[in-house]
């Protein structure tokens, strides 16, 4: 079995694609899914903003954000609960949604709703939930662990691949680099869409300093930007931006998120270099 080069989720006129070669596609949300309400008032501005831009969304949102740096962290409000409001957004507005899994047991349950199941980085190697992840049949997108080197995710994909599933995602998100700190090759997006698969870019998490402020992790937002310019101009099937009105305030990964406000913006300055690389 080979990857597919182009993977498609979603239903109706809220189908999304993903290509290396076409227009490029969003996927985007808070870190962690606080609430109902929450959900649904940050969705419902995504929704209207892609819309106005033509390009598709996926609404992302972890129910329970299992790697936090202290026991005190916040991780969210639950499979249950989040299970239950993916259900709803995806009547209300109609796109596909994404969250992470963290056990083989979880594929099965969340694949029920969820569209794409997320890999996080630190489990990117764990066979046993790639397996399962792909068993399930739905698209499965991989963050890079931020101890491979971008060719190492041949053999992610291999595991995939065989396990019957050829509807992968990869993701770049960083590499470690000393302490506290990420960095993003560049090179690492053109070697992985060599494998086959669609590329997303991380913009978010490639700005984090992992357990940069003591007892959280830190980052800086002023970069996302910066990177993702970088990255649209190489190349990619997509972006992966997490938002909220105000990260400062938000229980998880508050540093590296884009203030929602300034999505607009982040996303027409976008549109234009990914229209030049893919002209």
């Amino acid at each position: 079995m080979s990857t597919n080069s182009e993977v498609t989720v979603g239903e109706g006129a809220s189908k999304v694609l993903f290509s290396n070669s076409a227009k490029l596609s969003l996927i985007a949300g808070p870190c962690q899914m606080e609430s109902r309400d929450h959900a649904f008032m940050i969705a419902g501005v995504l929704k209207e903003l892609c819309g106005k831009l033509g390009i598709g969304l996926v609404y992302k949102s972890s129910f329970d954000k299992a790697n936090r740096t202290s026991l005190s962290g916040k991780r969210g409000i639950g499979l249950e609960k989040a299970l239950e409001v993916f259900e709803d957004l995806k009547k209300e507005y109609g796109f596909p949604v994404l969250t992470d899994i963290h056990t083989e047991e979880q594929c099965a349950i969340v694949a029920k709703t969820v569209d794409i199941l997320q890999i996080p980085a630190f489990l990117s190697r764990q066979t046993d939930l790639l397996v399962a992840a792909a068993k399930t049949g739905r698209v499965v997108n991989v963050k890079k662990g931020q101890f491979l080197a971008p060719w190492d995710m041949k053999n992610v994909l291999a595991k995939l691949n065989e396990s019957g599933n050829p509807n992968i995602l990869l993701c770049e998100r960083g590499a470690s680099f000393g302490y506290n700190t990420l960095v993003s090759d560049m090179r690492s997006l053109p070697i992985m869409a060599a494998m086959g698969a669609p590329v997303i870019f991380d913009a978010t998490h490639s700005v984090q300093q992992p357990g940069g402020q003591g007892g959280s992790t830190g980052g800086d937002r002023r970069f996302v930007e910066t990177l993702a310019r970088a990255a649209v101009a190489v190349g990619v099937a997509g972006l992966f931006v997490e938002t909220h009105e105000d990260p400062d305030n938000a229980p998880s990964d508050g540093p590296n998120m884009v203030y929602l406000k300034d999505m607009p913006r982040l996303l027409e300055r976008l549109l234009a270099f990914d229209a030049i690389a893919k002209a």
